[in-house]
């Protein structure tokens, strides 16, 4: 017993298809051709020196004319003109003019100098000098001073307790004085007066506290 045949052995039916190969054209001819004007240029160039390139542009270099502007020439004539009889216009006034001036100035007398000389005004004494005013006060005594003033100055003192303690009174204002009386500046607050000046704000505060007509 013969076996059925397979169906996919069975031989296919129709024309047998081949694999298509395509093929694109090339355009040869059109880069000949692009080629073959490439070289005709080339070949009509002709090569030269830089010598010979300098000499060329020399040659083909032309200067331009000079720019002519009709009438431009007559103005400059008529400014020339105008100009030169301007200046004869003066020179004929300034002539004229020194003709006349030299009559003129003979005729005027010249001024004659005073006959009697200047008498200067009499200088003014000089002003005495004004007496230097004393910052502390007209009635200020300091050290190296002396005289009655001085001994009340003292006598005050002594009434102030431990200020001028056992002090003299002998009128003569010493360096033991002006400390007693730097003392009580510094001690009732005087800030008027020079320190040891005894000026018009430590008279004033000194002869309120104290009298001499106690003792």
């Amino acid at each position: 017993m013969s076996t059925p045949p397979d169906p996919s052995e069975e031989p296919q039916r129709g024309p047998v298809l081949e694999p298509v190969r395509v093929l694109r054209p090339r355009r040869f001819d059109a880069l000949a051709e692009l080629m073959r004007e490439i070289r005709q240029d080339a070949e009509g160039y002709e090569s030269i020196t830089p010598e010979q390139r300098a000499d060329r542009a020399e040659e083909e270099t032309q200067e331009l004319p000079p720019l002519r502007v009709p009438g431009a020439h007559t103005g400059r004539g008529l400014r020339r003109a105008a100009v030169a009889a301007v200046v004869g216009a003066a020179a004929l006034v300034g002539f004229g003019g020194a003709l006349l001036l030299p009559g003129r100035g003979d005729a005027a007398p010249s001024a004659a100098p005073s006959a009697e000389p200047s008498r200067s005004a009499p200088s003014a004494p000089p002003a005495a000098s004004a007496p230097a005013v004393d910052p502390d006060g007209a009635g200020t005594l300091r050290e190296g001073d002396s005289g009655s003033e001085v001994v009340a100055l003292q006598q005050r003192l002594l009434r102030i307790p431990d200020v001028y303690r056992d002090g003299a009174t002998d009128g003569r204002y010493d360096a033991v004085l002006a400390a007693a009386v730097a003392r009580f500046q510094l001690w009732y607050g005087i800030r008027g007066d020079e320190t040891g000046v005894y000026g018009d704000d430590t008279r004033r505060d000194l002869e309120s506290r104290t009298s001499l007509a106690d003792g």
